[in-house]
């Protein structure tokens, strides 16, 4: 699949990380990939799509966590390279 874009939304905390997963899905067609526990209470969340549904999605999910909880940051790859893909351990 060319093109895919990757969406992550890092939070401190479980309840800004379970509204920005609900939200981000909710709002375009979007796939939830993976929630990683970094330590220290940091959990970061990644979804993958098109470009367009990745963007919209990330920014609706970071509006959503910041109102219930703490918003650490936000990142999107248009078109992650299939190496990156590689180093989360998802299929592209």
């Amino acid at each position: 699949m060319k093109g895919v874009a990757l969406g992550f939304i890092e939070t401190r905390g479980n309840s800004g990380t379970l509204q920005a997963i609900d939200t981000m899905l909710k709002t375009a067609d979007v796939e939830f990939v993976q929630r990683v526990e970094i330590g220290g209470g940091f959990i970061t969340t990644v979804i993958r799509g098109e470009v367009g549904a990745v963007r919209s999605s990330v920014e609706a999910g970071a509006e959503e966590a910041a109102r219930v909880g703490e918003l650490v940051s936000t990142n999107v790859i248009p078109s992650a390279h299939a190496e990156v893909f590689e180093l989360l351990g998802v299929k592209k």
